[in-house]
């Protein structure tokens, strides 16, 4: 099964990066989200990214322009008809990914196959939704997904070997190394990397060090090339309570406890570099 043409669910951060990585790749792609303004955004946004390459001369300028005749954008599922694979990558919420997920299935054909981008929510209770779970899999990208080589492919208990090669060879032809990870609330990357956020979030409630030095110090003395606070305000604070808040309620254990300056500077609307506010202050 050979993957042709990908349709993405999200023009956000995540979504329009996956299509540009998707249509540079050579794949036709289809985007789609709420309104035509949104969609639009998505659009200037992946333009703008291809212009940086360009500039580095990674690019041509035909490459540039050619990448973004092979992205529609949409603001209708019904477009999805006839492609190879369809990735969702709406926000991280159990519910609103379910609602979506529920849309799409009733829309494609029997044999396209069905992603989700999600960084925590369990790919066998959503592929339960699906009227053909075989096809469901899992398929995280990194942020963001023109830069990180990283996705992790992540089998839920119905995903058939088919679907899961077919996966494993569309994220190489795209330029990823994929990794193949089982089932399990934040599978490998983000087990590891969350909690550690969170602890930085509770050395910063507690006074330990400035925000400057905590992430100095992971720098300097872990090799890390960001420190995890400026990292969260990369991923967004919202999206960094949501995980945790999934950990804390699957696994029952004190230790992936979210931390409660997290919940109040989400809950002041601090959300990070996509509001101008986070951690730390930036320009929008």
């Amino acid at each position: 099964m050979k993957i042709q043409s990908v349709g993405v669910i999200g023009a956000g951060t995540m979504g329009n990066g996956i299509a540009q990585v998707c249509a540079v790749a050579g794949l036709d792609v289809v985007m789609v989200d709420i309104n035509e303004a949104t969609v639009q955004r998505g659009l200037d946004q992946i333009s703008k990214s291809l212009d940086r390459l360009v500039k580095k001369e990674t690019l041509t300028p035909e490459a540039k322009e050619d990448t973004l005749k092979r992205i529609k954008g949409s603001t209708s599922y019904a477009d999805f008809k006839g492609l190879g694979l369809v990735i969702e990558a709406a926000t991280e919420n159990q519910a609103i990914k379910e609602k979506i997920l529920k849309q799409v299935d009733e829309i494609v054909s029997k044999d396209t196959i069905i992603a989700t981008n999600t960084s925590s929510l369990s790919i066998t209770k959503l592929a339960a939704l699906d009227s053909n779970p075989a096809r469901f899999i899992g398929m995280h990208f990194f942020n963001p997904p023109p830069l990180m080589a990283l996705v992790e492919v992540i089998r839920g208990l119905q995903t058939s070997d088919e679907t899961h090669a077919a996966i494993i060879e569309m994220a190489k032809r795209v330029g990823k190394e994929p990794i193949t990870v089982k089932n399990s609330p934040g599978f490998v990357v983000n087990r590891i990397l969350l909690p550690m956020i969170n602890e930085a979030f509770f050395v910063l409630s507690e006074g330990l060090a400035s925000p400057e030095d905590i992430d100095a110090g992971m720098k300097l003395g872990c090799n890390q090339p960001i420190g995890p606070l400026a990292l969260a305000d990369l991923i967004g604070l919202d999206t960094c309570l949501a995980v945790m808040e999934v950990y804390f309620e699957n696994f029952s254990d004190s230790k992936y406890r979210p931390c409660p300056l997290l919940r109040e500077m989400v809950a002041a609307g601090y959300l990070g570099r996509k509001t101008g506010r986070g951690v730390y202050t930036y320009d929008k």
